[in-house]
């Protein structure tokens, strides 16, 4: 086995930022194109339903489609079809191409339902639904208004048996979300959706773990076991074999990065090749605390050095950033958090508390406040 390559900090993040597309002004260009190739690049884009800014899902492709606009998301979901929502580590935006890697996960839960359900779907009920979504097309859960209420399972559930329903239909593939009006979902039949006479076959073992390798070798530039199976540790079992193959055939190189001894890392050839780019004026990026380059709370500190806090669950005056902080991203480094609100009604943003990272320096807030105007025009848009 080679010996790693020493690598600093420093290098380390260009890899990542350049593997994240952060590094370039319009790296998949503009329109719905642009967005299923984010998605596509990504592996994945995370949704959630906090909106005290524009919600991570449009927010994460914002940051790297300078043009991007929601209905491109809505376009590449509802009429190209070309993504898709499904569980990774959260729900997200998947690659439609990718149907067959989460198909795994839904016959697994077609198996043994209570590894997600607390209480069995009633098989009657279910087969009613399918029928009617048939027959009627897409439904929403406001589609279904009569019916005897229960008590909910747990907290994000919901009194209607429908809802559960859905959601099982979801989960096991034979429904999917066909489009969004905000948070609301509806769902069709994931055949007639998609205009398949049959569902793709269920990935193996040995592809799935290949999968997640290759979709962090091109996100991350650097990987290491944790960040290739985030979401799904148990998948590093499967991986490691690809890595020391990979490695034997000189087609991986391992990497040590520097004060991170402890963790092993890997990266291709051409990743620790690559020329560093020519100086510029640094980028200026506003992420969203789900955006694939934050999400990762252990790896951004090792390489960034920023131990990010997400606040929103924690007492009001136990925080230290903000209910929403946002990490920014000024060249490489990680230099504010900004708790910013969406004020709809005034039409503007508002900075509800500034916090500095590193020590100010000349020309820095302006450079983030001219970012933070184009953020805001987003937000209102």
């Amino acid at each position: 086995m080679r010996p790693p390559v020493a690598i600093e900090a420093s290098r380390a993040r260009a890899a990542w930022l350049r593997a994240q597309r952060l590094d370039d002004s319009a790296p998949f260009g503009d329109g719905p194109e642009a967005t299923r190739a984010a998605v596509a690049h990504l592996g994945y884009v995370q949704i959630d339903t906090i909106n005290v800014v524009e919600r991570s899902h449009h927010h994460i492709l914002f940051t790297r489609i300078p043009n991007y606009r929601r209905a491109d998301l809505e376009q590449a979901q509802s009429s190209d079809r070309s993504v898709f929502e499904y569980w990774t580590h959260a729900l997200a935006y998947v690659p439609t191409e990718d149907f067959r890697i989460f198909a795994r996960a839904m016959d697994a839960t077609r198996a043994d339902p209570k590894r997600l359900f607390d209480a069995e779907t009633e098989p009657g009920a279910y087969a009613a639904l399918l029928r009617r979504i048939r027959r009627e097309g897409e439904l929403t859960i406001r589609d279904f208004g009569d019916e005897p209420l229960v008590e909910k399972t747990h907290l994000w559930g919901s009194r209607k048996p429908s809802k559960a329903a859905l959601r099982y239909g979801f989960f096991v593939g034979d429904l999917t979300i066909s489009r969004r009006d905000g948070m609301l979902k509806a769902y069709d039949l994931a055949n007639r959706h998609f205009g398949w006479r049959r569902r793709p076959k269920p990935a193996t073992d040995a592809q799935y773990a290949a999968y997640l390798l290759a979709r962090a070798l091109r996100s991350q530039g650097i990987v290491s076991l944790d960040s290739i199976a985030y979401g799904d540790l148990k998948a590093k079992a499967g991986v490691l074999p690809l890595i020391e193959n990979a490695v034997r055939r000189k087609r991986l190189v391992p990497v040590r990065l520097a004060g991170h001894d402890k963790v092993a890392h890997w990266a291709e050839p051409a990743v620790l090749e690559e020329a560093a780019p020519a100086p510029e004026a640094p980028r200026v990026h506003i992420l969203s605390p789900f955006d694939p380059l934050v999400i990762q709370r252990r790896r951004l500190a090792a390489f960034f050095g920023h131990e990010h806090r997400f606040e929103a669950y924690v007492p009001a005056e136990k925080r230290v950033l903000g209910y929403f902080a946002l990490p920014v991203l000024v060249g490489d480094e990680i230099v504010a958090a900004l708790d910013l609100k969406t004020d709809r009604r005034a039409r503007r943003l508002l900075v509800q508390k500034w916090t500095w990272l590193v020590e100010e320096r000349a020309g820095l807030k302006a450079a983030i406040e001219q970012e933070l105007a184009r953020f805001e025009r987003f937000q209102l848009a």
